[in-house]
């Protein structure tokens, strides 16, 4: 709202100083600014309305030490987290680009149903919360909103070189690029970035070229099926990983801050051609909404880091993992998913591999057996003794160092 206003002022009247709204790093530094006041000032205020209305987390005794002493500690503090996105994205964003728009989809969205969630396990009483097939409908149908959007909206469109002449009916750009003439032009396309590969491409629309002649007829279902499986399992990781004081709030931030990143390149013509990567056309605008979930993430961090003051509940692990994962699908790099969210996969892979893993064995002996000494993963840990800021100060290092090999992969072909 505050990029109109203040264009209006600058193209109008040339109000001194109205001009920096144009500027993308301006309105993302903005944004980060904002998000940390509303999640750190206003933060406080709702962690003393849940606790007045005795919104408290009820703690299953799993004899993890420390455990039972976060018993009545407020929950669904992901409202902070959401209102630290929202607020600021909705202040500096481009509010008509088909980007944002799909992002405050993905959080509300999300964000609704970890409400709901939240709700049935507090207030009545349901320690079950939300069945499990209603929270994967709604993650899915989302998952279908994005893919369908992406596959079909006009104004999402991919800049790629091509050779004259071109059978395509739209502009062709001209440049120069390390001395050599390069024609591009904007089209749609379903292509992605894949990590370790020539050029760094992956076509979905090219994954069934071995059933012949009428292949790319299928590049929607392809698509549509990544989608799903990427958007769904990342949410459900960073529920996951929210087990412990900190742990999914401070990784998510690293994650955001590394897709910001992907994402100011990836928009910026200049920047895109000079590391010769992807351009995606109006994707820049995505910088703003990435700074409000990093200050988002970073100001809730204030009370949730141990001992925590609030927990984010599902309302918050859900919307988290769900905006990772479509902000990456928009930008082109979900297949970089795996190493960028290394911890919500393994948080993820280690609940997997333990229920099988029982289950087969209980059929298969008659007793069931266990991998881990308790999932997700950093139960594990807990409970060889590892005290819960040591492991979380640890996952953070992994994923500072998994965030850079994400960056480094760019140019490694």
């Amino acid at each position: 709202m505050l990029y109109y206003l203040f264009t209006y002022l600058y193209k109008n009247y040339s109000i001194p100083g109205a001009g920096v709204f144009q500027y993308i790093t301006f309105r993302m530094a903005m944004a980060v600014i904002v998000s940390l006041l509303v999640t750190t000032v206003y933060g406080r205020r709702l962690i003393d309305y849940l606790r007045f209305k005795q919104v408290g987390e009820t703690v299953r005794n799993l004899g993890l030490e420390g455990q039972m002493q976060k018993s009545g500690t407020p929950t669904m503090g992901g409202i902070i987290i959401l209102a630290g996105i929202l607020i600021p994205t909705l202040l500096f964003a481009r509010l008509e680009n088909i980007y944002i728009i799909m992002m405050l989809v993905t959080t509300v969205w999300l964000g609704g149903i970890g409400f709901l969630d939240d709700y049935i396990k507090v207030f009545k009483k349901n320690k079950e919360g939300l069945a499990g097939r209603f929270k994967i409908t709604g993650q899915v149908g989302l998952a279908i909103f994005i893919g369908w959007t992406m596959y079909f909206h006009s104004s999402i469109l991919m800049r790629q070189e091509v050779q004259l002449p071109v059978k395509y009916d739209v502009p062709v750009d001209y440049h120069v690029r390390s001395g050599k003439q390069v024609y591009t032009q904007d089209i749609k396309s379903t292509k992605t970035t894949m990590p370790f590969y020539k050029n760094n491409e992956f076509d979905y629309g090219k994954v069934l070229k071995f059933i012949g002649p009428g292949y790319e007829h299928y590049a929607l279902v392809v698509f549509m099926f990544f989608t799903i499986i990427i958007i769904t399992f990342i949410s459900n990781g960073a529920n996951l990983t929210d087990g412990i004081d900190g742990l999914a709030t401070g990784t998510s931030a690293i994650i955001g801050l590394t897709l910001a990143i992907l994402a100011y390149v990836s928009g910026n013509t200049v920047i895109a051609d000079y590391l010769n990567i992807m351009y995606i056309p109006n994707s820049g605008e995505l910088v703003i909404f990435a700074g409000a979930f990093v200050g988002a993430c970073v100001g809730f961090l204030w009370y949730n880091a141990y001992p925590a003051q609030v927990f984010m509940g599902d309302t918050g692990s859900l919307a988290i993992g769900g905006i990772i994962a479509v902000f990456a699908i928009m930008i082109r790099k979900e297949l970089l998913i795996p190493v960028l969210c290394g911890i919500f996969v393994v948080e993820n892979m280690s609940v997997i591999i333990q229920v099988s893993w029982f289950k087969w064995t209980k059929k298969r002996f008659g007793e069931g057996r266990r991998v881990f000494l308790m999932a997700p993963l950093h139960h594990h840990y807990q409970k060889k003794g590892f005290h819960e800021s040591k492991i979380v100060t640890r996952f953070y290092i992994i994923c500072i160092m998994l965030a850079i090999i994400t960056v480094i992969t760019l140019k490694l072909r």
